[in-house]
């Protein structure tokens, strides 16, 4: 089976480094994607919820602002909790394993690397952030704080 997603999107605040307590960094943050199509000459945007843990996390918090553009790549989970008035809920989010950067440091779109050829390992002008390794990965079940 597979579970792959790949969004591009724009941060709606400043993504926060967070640590549990066993010491893992972790981020939760939302990115506003465009919908592939137009509505009334207007294409849709949805809000949508991500996480990324360790290096990717630490990646993430240090490179991006809110209004950044950033292309992840992932898989869709869920989880199941109970909320403070004791309804059952179900969260989900995407569990971000990779993210890339889109737009140059200045704010701009990166579609010609300013005028410089992509990296060797680069990938349509973005550059994978852990071309290489695991580093970054959740390895087990039991490094999830849920």
């Amino acid at each position: 089976m597979l579970n792959s997603c790949n969004f591009t999107g724009r941060f709606t605040a400043d993504p926060e480094l967070r640590t549990t307590q066993n010491g893992v960094s972790v981020t939760g943050f939302s990115l506003a994607v465009q919908r592939n199509y137009k509505v009334d000459d207007e294409y849709p945007t949805d809000f949508l919820n991500f996480v990324a843990w360790r290096g990717t996390a630490e990646f993430i918090c240090k490179h991006f602002r809110k209004g950044n553009l950033i292309t992840v790549e992932g898989a869709l989970e869920t989880r199941k909790y109970t909320d403070k008035d004791g309804n059952n809920r179900t969260a989900y989010e995407i569990k971000v394993d990779r993210a890339h950067f889109c737009e140059s440091a200045g704010g701009r779109q990166n579609n010609n690397n300013g005028g410089n050829p992509p990296a060797a390992d680069s990938v349509g002008g973005f550059t994978p952030v852990f071309p290489n390794t695991t580093e970054g990965f959740v390895e087990s079940d039991d490094d999830l704080p849920f």
